[in-house]
């Protein structure tokens, strides 16, 4: 269990590393590819919940597997959320600050947000934190917070 937790929080500590090293060299990197099956969605909360302030978002993936960030493994990938988001991010470059990244492998986060209305909503990245081709996006959920 302390190998467990040593090798993650190496992995959480070198992703923000890695991303900067992506983003240098994402001109060099080929997209990975995805099975035309895979699925990535949210779990819980439900679309259309009503929420507390801190509540638990678990994340699911079908047809494919979950590998932290830099470790390049075929049909595997992990998570970015993006909150209150109206567009994508660029399915051909790493996704930078603007979305949350899951790059220890992580199936599920706790979220502190304000009262009212959010977005939620998934992507799939690379070892590179690249959306894969095609990209493997969940559908957009509305929560509300009270």
């Amino acid at each position: 269990m302390k190998k467990f937790i040593q090798v993650t929080l190496l992995s959480l500590a070198m992703s923000p590393a890695l991303l900067v090293s992506d983003l240098a060299n994402a001109s060099n990197m080929p997209q990975s590819v995805s099975p035309a099956t895979a699925n990535v969605y949210i779990i819980s909360p439900a679309d259309g919940a009503t929420v507390k302030g801190t509540f638990t978002v678990t994340f699911g993936l079908k047809d494919m597997g979950v590998s932290p960030a830099g470790i390049e493994k075929k049909n595997t990938g992990h998570h970015h959320l993006l909150i209150d988001k109206a567009a994508l991010p660029a399915f051909d470059m790493p996704m930078g600050g603007d979305v949350q990244h899951f790059g220890g492998g992580q199936t599920q986060t706790t979220l502190t947000l304000p009262k009212g209305q959010h977005t939620l909503q998934l992507i799939l990245g690379d070892h590179h934190h690249i959306p894969h081709k095609p990209a493997v996006v969940s559908k957009k959920i509305t929560i509300t917070v009270e």
